[in-house]
């Protein structure tokens, strides 16, 4: 990144004293800035690399406005503003920052911030670059090895999952007579199923004649492009072929990139279950990877490949991997999450872990320590909301002996104690704001300062932080600071709820059983098919930590080898919660709120397609889709 700075803010005085700071550091101030218009025009004339831009700005667009075109065009920048209202953070959430500095602030905070961005922005490309060459040599090694091309595929498939995320890739052969495709369907970590005619006709219901119809009926051409949420609707509305992949599967977003060689085009298609998986970036880097893709495609597969494409797994993994040790499950929900895992893992970047109460927070953090170059190091771990907010302070960066009634000793911090590894700050969001402060200065400036102490200590640590609250409504409210918010959240990973990923609870009772089993000295096998159902039925509002309490209580209480009877929470406090929730009169939006919702449960969270929520409520899948979003009706509802 070079040093040239655009000032894009509309208030004089504060642009000015942005400037003498910035100069006074040895930054070059290329201009100044009132609105998007002129930032653009001199952005135009003399590229910068990096730009200071308050959100708020003259005219009819705002600095969100400039920054979606800053990020196209790999320009780093900085948010400046005093406004913390929820919806604009969560719409400048939305455009990746490399920072945000709070009105007013210190020249020290401008300049520390700048240095952070420039290493990020720095960082991020480098370690783009290195991941893209890793993959182009991993892929090129494919070329030259003589194995089948089912194998040939498999390698290729796992190796493209590095970079670009998918549940479902298709290969299609156009330009021949053959119409059978080939898919592999992520079931593990590192686990496909490989999909041939037979096995896909059998998932989706159809004959493999009515199959081979819909495959024959859908030859041309996607083209190069990608497709999430509301366009993936209306791009599958057009291909049987992939309608039917997308309602086999529960896929909401697509990525179609063709391959040419010779008079043979291959087309691979990738489906995600998420609805806004793919981008522009994805489809450059298969612009870099095009020839050496081709080359592996162009292979063309036996008989033998053919036929024995749906034989199953070609490798078989266990649902936890040795590098997520006590994360168990293979849903696609907890994949997203090993993957982002796998990403954030190797690097010093700050990770901010959020999710319900009970849904393994703790486990992420163990896991990402665990596997990074820190894992010889310590992994301290500091629960916020545990702590009197007099000693947190102390307990954080520790205190000298005498510097306060009661400190009889001198005492050294968990900061201190992480040095050289990593701290892992769980619920953040109950730290006091005047420690937040305090906190902010330490991420920032990387030195702590014990209470009494007239020096400071330069720290190396990593830091994990992991909330069950809503930070950007914390933040709306005043209760959690913007910058210190914009600094730990570098890298968000969400945990679902254990309701959201219900085909993990098998496993996890099984887990949770084993463990208990060894605990209690019992010998319990399983759980009963109308147990198993009660496990699935139930809302889990405790989710995995709350699992694990019942199935302790059940390993106990089992007169046989098989649990029989599941205990859970008595339905009559559940009934008695919800009526005292429905006693008061309904709006017509709740109303309609509550029906749609009703609907989307009954059709298992199906929104288009035959049996879909829309079909029923006999509205068009984007105008139900426009309402859900305007009712605040989460999309994975009744999944």
């Amino acid at each position: 990144m070079n040093k040239k700075v655009l000032i894009v803010e509309d208030q004089f005085v504060e642009a000015n004293d942005l400037q003498l700071m910035l100069r006074k550091a040895g930054y070059d101030v290329c201009g100044i800035a009132r609105s998007v218009d002129i930032a653009q025009e001199l952005i135009r004339k003399d590229r910068p690399g990096l730009v200071l831009l308050d959100i708020f700005l003259k005219g009819n667009r705002t600095g969100i406005d400039l920054a979606r075109q800053l990020k196209e065009d790999n320009i780093a920048f900085i948010y400046l503003s005093a406004n913390s209202n929820e919806e604009i953070l969560a719409a400048a959430k939305t455009t990746e920052p490399y920072g945000f500095i709070v009105k007013p602030f210190r020249e020290r905070d401008l300049l520390v911030t700048l240095e952070i961005a420039q290493y990020r922005h720095e960082h991020s490309r480098e370690s783009r670059y290195r991941r893209e060459a890793d993959v182009l040599r991993q892929l090129e090694k494919i070329v030259v090895t003589d194995i089948d091309w089912k194998s040939r595929m498999l390698e290729t498939v796992k190796i493209i999952q590095q970079e670009i995320p998918f549940d479902y890739l298709a290969i299609d052969d156009q330009g021949t007579a053959d119409v059978t495709p080939i898919g592999f369907l992520r079931i593990g970590f590192d686990e496909y199923q490989a999909l041939g005619i037979t096995e896909l006709s059998t998932i989706a219901g159809i004959s493999v004649q009515r199959l081979i119809r819909i495959l024959a009926a859908n030859r041309e051409e996607t083209g190069r492009a990608y497709f999430n949420d509301e366009e993936f609707e209306v791009t599958i509305g057009r291909s049987p072929q992939k309608q039917l992949v997308a309602q086999t599967f529960q896929m909401k977003s697509l990525l179609s990139y063709p391959l040419h060689e010779s008079l043979q085009t291959f087309t691979v298609n990738f489906y995600s279950r998420r609805p806004d998986t793919y981008n522009a970036e994805n489809l450059a880097l298969l612009d870099r990877l095009q020839k050496t893709l081709t080359s592996i495609f162009k292979v063309r597969r036996d008989s033998e490949g053919t036929a024995n494409s749906g034989r199953g797994p070609f490798e078989a993994s266990k649902s936890g991997t040795p590098d997520f040790e006590g994360m168990i499950g293979n849903s696609h929900l907890l994949l997203n999450v090993f993957d982002l895992i796998s990403q954030v893992a190797p690097f010093d970047t700050s990770v901010l872990v959020l999710g319900e109460s009970g849904t393994g927070k703790e486990k992420i953090a163990e896991c990402i320590h665990n596997l990074s170059p820190r894992k010889r190091k310590p992994l301290v771990k500091v629960n916020c909301a545990t702590l009197p907010a007099s000693l947190i302070e102390s307990e954080l960066f520790g205190h000298e002996k005498g510097s306060f009634t009661g400190a009889i000793e001198k005492r050294t911090g968990k900061f201190e104690l992480a040095n050289g590894g990593t701290i892992f700050l769980d619920e953040i969001g109950e730290m006091p704001v005047d420690l937040q402060v305090k906190l902010l200065r330490v991420l920032q400036e990387r030195e702590i300062e014990p209470i009494g102490s007239k020096s400071t200590v330069k720290i190396d640590v990593r830091v994990i932080a992991a909330t069950n609250r809503n930070l950007e409504r914390e933040v709306g409210e005043g209760r959690f600071r913007l910058d210190l918010y914009y600094r730990l959240n570098v890298f968000p990973i969400i945990l679902p709820p254990l309701r959201a990923r219900l085909e993990d609870i098998p496993a996890l009772t099984q887990h949770f059983i084993n463990i208990c089993n060894r605990k209690a000295g019992k010998r319990i096998t399983g759980v009963s098919d109308k147990a198993l159902e009660d496990l699935m039925t139930y809302s889990w509002p405790g989710n995995i930590r709350e699992l694990e309490n019942v199935i302790e209580r059940s390993v106990l209480l089992a007169k046989g080898a098989t649990i029989e009877d599941i205990y859970l929470p008595s339905v009559r406090t559940t009934n008695a919660f919800q009526n005292s929730r429905e006693s008061h009169m309904k709006t017509i939006h709740e109303n309609e709120r509550d029906y749609i919702i009703s609907v989307l449960k009954k059709c298992h969270g199906k929104i288009w397609g035959s049996g879909g929520a829309a079909e029923v409520l006999r509205v068009p899948p984007s105008t139900l889709k426009s309402k859900m979003k305007k009712l605040g009706i989460p999309k994975e509802i009744g999944e």
